[in-house]
C-alpha cells in the first residue's frame, strides 16, 4: 500500500467533523489553484485543467451532502444554494478555460474557509481526538 495514501486516510479517518470540514475546504482549493495554475501556462494541457475543475466539484459535492439542514437551518440552506452557484461557475469556468469564474469561486472557497476555520476553533472542533467519521477524500 503507497505510505501517502495510508496517511492521508489515516489522517481522515481520524478527524473531527470539523477538521474534516476543514480539509474538504483545503482540497477544492488545492485543486483549483492546480487548475488556474494549468491555466497560466503557455501550453496548456487542458485535460489536466479538467481533472482538477472536476475534483473541486466532487468536492463542493461534498460539502453540500455535509449539510445538515435540520441543524443548519437557514444557513445550511445558503450554503446549499453557495455550492450550487460554485459549481455551475466551475463548469461556466472549464468549458470557456476562463479564469475569471475560477478566482471567483477561489475567493468564496477561501473566505468560507476562513470562516469555518474560525468557528471550528471557537468551539473547539477543528482539534482534539473525537474520532470522525469514515469519509474517504484521499483519492
Amino acid at each position: 500500500m503507497n505510505p501517502l495514501r495510508s496517511y492521508k486516510e489515516t489522517q481522515i479517518k481520524t478527524a473531527t467533523p470539523g477538521k474534516l470540514i476543514l480539509m474538504l475546504y483545503d482540497g477544492a482549493i488545492r485543486h483549483l489553484n492546480q487548475a488556474l495554475e494549468d491555466l497560466s501556462m503557455e501550453h496548456r494541457q487542458y485535460d489536466s485543467i479538467s481533472n482538477s475543475l472536476i475534483r473541486t466539484q466532487d468536492i463542493i459535492a461534498e460539502l453540500m451532502i455535509s449539510l445538515d439542514f435540520d441543524r443548519g437551518g437557514e444557513i445550511a440552506k445558503n450554503l446549499f444554494g453557495l455550492y450550487v452557484f460554485m459549481n455551475r461557475r466551475l463548469l461556466d469556468g472549464n468549458i470557456s478555460k476562463d479564469k475569471a469564474p475560477l478566482e471567483e469561486v477561489k475567493t468564496l472557497l477561501t473566505e468560507l474557509r476562513g470562516a469555518w476555520a474560525e468557528v471550528a476553533d471557537k468551539a473547539g472542533v477543528s482539534t482534539g481526538s473525537t474520532q470522525g467519521g469514515g469519509v474517504n477524500i484521499a483519492g
